[in-house]
């Protein structure tokens, strides 16, 4: 393990100005978003998609680094030229979801926990070997009247705690990826308790384990009412309660959190990381990792056209620029309805 290498890939992908795009989708997620515009989702069209994000003109402005799906990483451009290099030539970062995916967990209904841990040295030293520099894993966690549950939760964190042991030890900085899911009735003071209580279980592992905290990232979800919840909470509400939960278990040595965006639309994923860069000063970079709020909009106007690529391209160039200026707070909303913007 070499801190100074770990703190080097974290110092480019929080640096200011700029996030994460999260291509990570599995096989069934991108099936099910290619669905929605009537397009079959195969690996030829899975590439030609991420093709046309990734060569999107200008994006190394505002895009620090990208997470890939395992096929994602082994695919290449139409010119031959493999994903993470392409990347790399522009000055991103490769990553990838190591994860594989989410079981029910015997005895506890509704609940989930991620696995991935099985052979999970050799292909961090594969992924490396292919030029990714970084890692994330995602566990789930359902707000419910019983859920989630202290096992749910210790379970969950015992294998991200272990996952970012094995990436540190290689070198590739652990993106940590618990995400209190968005679904259901409650309020947003019930999300914060139960963020509070995911988020403290899972330092205190990440403690345990010796994970070095300089040397990762954390992913989190907004503290936010739920979907189905009838007291909805202001924009305003939703950044101050986040980062006071942030503030009271994320260790100021993380260098940065990188904001998913759950259930949120584009736009008011873009307004809570404008809102949580304008409120206070903190310790740690407040940037995203958006997968679905950078690519909504990009998906609706590609609809597997060729002829539609450059358009679709302009669509995610400024949906990127407009997170890369609430990074530094000076997103506007007028800017949505702003065509040249």
């Amino acid at each position: 393990m070499d801190i100074r290498v770990l703190k080097s890939t974290v110092k480019v992908l929080v640096e200011e100005g700029k996030g994460i795009l999260a291509a990570d989708e599995s096989t069934p997620t991108i099936k099910r978003r290619f669905e929605i515009i009537g397009l079959e989702s195969t690996p030829e069209t899975n590439r030609i998609y991420r093709q046309l994000l990734f060569t999107t003109p200008g994006i190394e402005e505002f895009i620090s680094g990208v997470i890939m799906f395992d096929e994602t990483l082994r695919q290449k451009t139409d010119g031959g030229i493999p994903f993470p290099k392409l990347l790399s030539d522009r000055g991103i970062i490769s990553g990838v979801k190591v994860d594989k995916g989410k079981v029910k967990i015997p005895n506890f209904p509704s609940e989930e926990i991620t696995e991935g841990l099985d052979g999970l040295r050799e292909r961090l030293l594969e992924y490396k070997a292919m030029g990714a520099s970084f890692t994330k894993w995602r566990a789930v966690f359902l707000i419910g009247q019983k859920t989630p549950s202290a096992v749910c939760i210790e379970s969950n964190a015992d294998l991200m705690a272990r996952f970012a042991v094995f990436s540190q030890e290689v070198d590739l900085v652990p993106i940590i990826e618990p995400e209190v899911l968005m679904e259901g009735t409650h309020d947003i003071t019930k999300s914060e308790e139960v963020t509070y209580r995911v988020l403290k279980t899972i330092f205190k592992r990440l403690m345990d384990y010796k994970v070095i905290f300089e040397g990762m990232l954390l992913k989190p979800n907004w503290v936010h009412h739920g979907l189905d919840c009838k007291n909805k909470a202001s924009n305003e509400k939703i950044a101050e309660a986040t980062l006071k939960v942030m503030k009271e278990v994320v260790p100021s040595q993380v260098p940065g959190l990188v904001f998913l965006s759950g259930g949120d639309s584009p736009e008011e994923s873009t307004i809570h990381i404008n809102d949580m860069n304008r409120i206070d000063k903190v310790s740690w970079q407040i940037s995203f990792s958006f997968g679905r709020a950078l690519q909504q909009k990009v998906l609706q106007v590609w609809m597997g056209d060729p002829s539609r690529i450059k358009e679709a391209q302009k669509v995610f160039y400024k949906r990127a620029r407009r997170n890369s200026l609430a990074r530094t707070g000076q997103y506007k909303e007028e800017m949505e309805a702003e065509n040249g913007e």
